[in-house]
């Protein structure tokens, strides 16, 4: 990071979003927002994966039906940076019942499922390092100054 309050998250573009063609508007969202992109790829999640990243949900009913989802196509993942990167993202994305996000928001725009919602957003910034690491080896992230970061950041951010 550059700036010493600059948080990371991970974001991932499920098989849905995927599939209907969002990527680009989704990753619009996040740079129209002034976050800044770190780290993007495309892989197919393994169970693996999978498991280490829903452990909290991995003795559900229902896991099954989101690994099994989550490993039908390739999915996008990224790591976007910037001061309250967390908690940005989370409201740029909306709740995680796309029924239930406000207008505006990602999954209020583009999504009306629990399961099908488009993104993954890290909840708070300890899951986003502890995401981030597991998704994205250093060499993969690459921190860098934006030039229009005194213009997206007023004074009292810092």
């Amino acid at each position: 990071m550059t700036h010493p309050k600059e948080e990371q998250t991970l974001i991932i573009v499920k098989p849905d979003a995927i599939h209907r063609g969002l990527l680009g508007e989704i990753t619009t969202r996040f740079e129209r927002k002034g976050l800044k992109i770190i780290g993007i790829k495309m892989i197919q999640l393994e169970d693996a994966l999978l498991e280490a990243h829903y452990a909290h949900i991995a003795d559900k009913p229902f896991f099954i039906g989101i690994k099994n989802f989550m490993k039908s196509s390739p999915v996008v993942v990224m790591v976007l940076s910037g001061i309250n990167a967390v908690s940005a993202t989370r409201i740029i994305v909306g709740p995680t019942k796309g029924y239930e996000a406000d207008a505006g928001s990602i999954r209020g725009d583009l999504s009306l499922s629990i399961q099908s919602n488009v993104v993954h957003s890290s909840d708070s910034v300890e899951a986003g390092k502890e995401e981030v690491a597991r998704f994205f080896s250093k060499d993969e992230i690459f921190n860098y100054k934006k030039f229009d970061f005194a213009y997206i950041y007023a004074d009292e951010s810092f």
